[in-house]
């Protein structure tokens, strides 16, 4: 494997707590607390993406519906990682595990001020199903979808 190669693995929360501090997009980032107390009994995934050896990325999900649809509730990527394939990577194991566990779309929600996430989702095959609005408009939240081709 190369050295720029992206690895996906299963993580854990001290991970993404850790990785979440150095995205800047994120300014105060959620503790562990948070995330011990959303994914408490939940069909959940904590995905960590490894480049050069180091912690450059992660996407944590889970069933929060119940409803077949897997809700992909927070991500990011290291500044200095972006545009090498590690979004994608992640976005990729998510969605296998979504399909390997029976759920039959992903759905997210953004803020229009996040424009690189939301033209990454619409890339990746997803819509847009619904506008929460805001005062400011950049705080808007944008809720997508994205359904999946579950081979029976």
């Amino acid at each position: 494997m190369s050295e720029n190669m992206v690895k996906i693995r299963i993580g854990t929360i001290k991970e993404v707590v850790a990785i979440s501090q150095k995205v800047p997009e994120f300014g105060r980032p959620h503790g562990t607390e948070v995330y011990e107390q959303r994914l408490k009994d939940k069909m959940n995934l904590i995905a960590i993406a490894e480049m050069q050896n180091q912690l450059v990325g992660f996407k944590v999900g889970y069933d929060k519906f119940n409803n077949k649809s897997f809700y992909t509730w927070m991500g990011g990527v290291i500044p200095q990682f972006r545009k090498s394939g590690v979004a994608k990577a992640l976005a990729q194991f998510q969605e296998g595990f979504a399909k390997a566990n029976g759920f039959v779309s992903i759905v997210l929600k953004t803020r229009n001020k996040h424009k690189n996430m939301l033209c990454f989702a619409i890339s990746s095959g997803f819509d847009i199903i619904e506008i929460e609005e805001k005062p400011d408009v950049s705080e808007n939240r944008i809720l997508l979808r994205k359904k999946l081709n579950i081979q029976q």
